[in-house]
């Protein structure tokens, strides 16, 4: 499994490192006009991704699971897709999406995508239930931004419970409304204070917050494995390629 973080300023997955002229150009689909993966993932990704990304939607607000179903009809995402440049992979980048659709549904949507466009499709909950099971993870506290409202956290709880974890609890994050005022330590404060004893791991939800660089310190202070909506999804990415990218490690404690 792919270790996004600090290793001697590097990331390995399965052992191999990727020949440092390589670029591999991520195509998003999301239906959120917040940006998220496209400033975390080449932040992690050392300037070996490049990301393009295409919105289904341009309300900045908060979206009822209603609508976040029907930004992820297929014509909506071929609409989507046929105005990204040429890209080596997909990447369905929204939690809050996955948690309306339902497993079943993402897994379908993300098989249809490949199907459509003949290349690599990852979807950034799928990638953490994916992640979870690699580790043998049974037991898991979600966290999510207070942006995503209470249904969308319930729908959490259930999107995770339907693939047989337990979901200690599932809560919104004490922060602001404004994901350009949350700062990684912050981030790093809330769980860390809140993260439930009985937790083995933790997955941070919402492709618009951005918290990767609170992951390693969180790690570090919890002991317990932690996933973050980006940095999962560039996990997915990474592992649908041949081959491997060098990562930076950056962190913010």
């Amino acid at each position: 499994m792919l270790q996004i973080g600090v290793d001697g300023g590097r990331a390995r997955c399965e052992g191999r490192v990727m020949n440092s002229g390589n670029v591999i150009t991520v195509g998003v689909l999301t239906p959120h006009a917040l940006p998220g993966p496209e400033v975390e993932l080449p932040d992690m990704a050392s300037g070996r991704v490049r990301v393009e990304v295409s919105r289904t939607a341009s309300d900045a607000g908060p979206t009822s699971p209603d609508g976040l179903r029907a930004q992820a009809r297929p014509a909506v995402l071929d609409k989507a897709a046929a105005l990204l440049p040429a890209a080596d992979v997909l990447a369905f980048a929204s939690t809050g999406s996955a948690y309306a659709l339902g497993y079943a549904e993402e897994s379908a949507l993300v098989e249809r995508l490949r199907e459509r466009w003949d290349v690599p499709v990852s979807a950034t909950c799928l990638a953490a239930v994916a992640a979870l099971r690699a580790r043998d993870i049974k037991r898991i506290s979600l966290v999510h931004p207070p942006w995503f409202g209470a249904s969308l956290n319930e729908l959490g709880a259930e999107y995770f419970g339907s693939q047989g974890f337990e979901v200690v609890d599932a809560r919104l994050a004490d922060l602001p409304d404004d994901p350009n005022k949350v700062e990684p330590a912050m981030v790093v404060e809330w769980v860390a204070r809140h993260l439930s004893d009985r937790a083995e791991a933790v997955f941070i939800g919402g492709n618009g917050l951005r918290a990767a660089r609170a992951v390693r310190a969180l790690e570090r202070r919890t002991g317990r494995v932690v996933l973050q909506a980006n940095q999962i999804l560039l996990w997915s990415v990474l592992h649908n390629m041949p081959a491997d990218i060098k990562l930076n490690g950056k962190e913010e404690k």
